[in-house]
């Protein structure tokens, strides 16, 4: 599988922070190594609109996908970390692209923390947790060396 430093400066990527219930979405570029959060899908047992997702990677056209796969802090897996790798299978299969999977562990945490230290209570939508959880997931596999 191609390295991130195989791509084009301006290339774009999406970070994926998925869940059974929403999975978050966001887009970077490797030249600034940043990402912003896009939006949020709604999911059926870990199942988007896959014309939701389709629109999404036609309209963007990245070069591979960056998916969150939650792994405890000792290393272990459990059922989530199965159904995250599983999803990751089937974006790589579905778009033909390269598809990474990086430990997500804390992303939604440390969203929360954000999102409150910039709105308060009102701002701690779930929705936009996921989509800023998507942008750490792609952030923190933009700065791995």
């Amino acid at each position: 599988m191609s390295k991130k430093n195989d791509f084009a400066e301006n290339s774009i990527f999406l970070g994926v922070d998925f869940g059974t219930k929403r999975i978050g979405i966001a887009t970077g570029q490797r030249i600034t190594s940043t990402a912003t959060p896009l939006t949020t899908l709604y999911a059926k047992n870990g199942v988007p609109n896959w014309f939701d997702l389709d629109e999404i990677v036609a309209k963007w056209r990245p070069v591979a996908l960056i998916v969150g796969v939650p792994i405890d802090l000792d290393g272990s897996e459990h059922r989530t970390t199965k159904l995250a790798r599983r999803f990751a299978a089937i974006l790589r299969n579905r778009y033909q692209m390269p598809v990474y999977e990086v430990n997500e562990q804390l992303t939604t945490k440390t969203a929360k923390e954000r999102v409150f230290s910039a709105g308060g209570y009102k701002a701690l939508r779930q929705e936009k947790m996921d989509s800023i959880a998507a942008k750490l997931i792609l952030e923190g596999w933009f700065s791995e060396k």
